[in-house]
């Protein structure tokens, strides 16, 4: 890799880039996770803990102390039914913000990849989003667990989970290589990120239906990128529904669109990463 060169932008050098440095993404993320238990006495069994206690405390908060009700005809009014519904758009939106969030500061953490060594820098985001995907399967393992308690079973729809995550994987991709790119610039966009996703998460069907929004209002929520996801994951987990095909793939084609345009821009910026730290 020469440092001097233009680094290349198209959406094929993209996937290369990524599917290239594989081995090394996964070694990464597998410290990344790792780093993150690094001294605790639990060590990875925090991983686990901490969305059981999260889906004990927003069952009892918003079942008990507020008393909320999905009120969908074919959704049981249980507290326990409830958590789980709602559990759902959680762990959606947690992935969603985990990367988010981190992004603007994962080149500004790096800082040794960028001065000392020639790196693949654009991978920063792809372990970002590892190590988010490994805490989103853990909170899975402990929604499906509560599911089989309670209900007895899963829905054999749960198999298309995967494919109703990946277009929000690759659309977050992008938003992190764009935010990773900006935070080397402006210091302040962490501040933002952090802002915009708790907006994100109650402007999205997170603890309440579509259905209780007013109409003249629903534009709010149904703009919002986790809203369709959050949607189809509820349908393939708790309703046992098929997804939504055509509308994953229009979405899957959005997202292509802007997690190559988050690649170019980090591509094009990255020169001057190094005049600014």
């Amino acid at each position: 890799m020469n440092p001097h060169a233009a680094a290349p932008v198209s959406p094929v050098e993209m996937i290369k880039s990524l599917w290239s440095h594989r081995q090394l993404l996964a070694q990464l993320s597998r410290r990344e996770v790792a780093s993150r238990y690094k001294g605790a006495t639990m060590g990875v069994a925090w991983s686990f803990i901490t969305p059981i206690l999260m889906l004990a405390v927003y069952t009892f908060v918003f079942s008990v102390v507020f008393k909320a009700r999905w009120g969908a005809a074919d959704a049981p009014e249980s507290n326990a039914q409830f958590a789980i519904i709602m559990f759902v758009g959680i762990v959606m939106h947690g992935l969603f913000a985990e990367v988010i969030n981190r992004a603007p500061s994962l080149v500004l953490g790096n800082v040794n990849y960028v001065k000392k060594v020639v790196f693949p820098l654009e991978i920063l985001p792809g372990v970002a989003i590892s190590s988010a995907l490994f805490h989103m399967c853990v909170s899975l393992v402990v929604l499906f667990s509560a599911m089989l308690l309670i209900n007895g079973a899963v829905h054999w729809t749960a198999v298309f989970l995967p494919m109703v995550v990946l277009p929000l994987v690759v659309l977050t991709l992008g938003l992190a290589w764009f935010l990773a790119a900006l935070g080397v610039f402006l210091r302040d966009v962490t501040q933002v990120t952090s802002i915009i996703t708790m907006v994100m998460l109650f402007l999205a069907p997170v603890f309440y239906p579509i259905t209780a929004i007013p109409e003249n209002y629903r534009w709010l929520i149904m703009i919002n990128p986790l809203t369709f996801i959050i949607e189809q994951s509820r349908d393939v987990i708790i309703w046992g529904r098929l997804p939504d095909f055509l509308g994953l793939a229009v979405y899957s084609v959005v997202a292509s669109i802007v997690a190559w345009l988050g690649f170019a821009w980090f591509q094009k910026t990255r020169k001057g990463f190094a005049d600014v730290l």
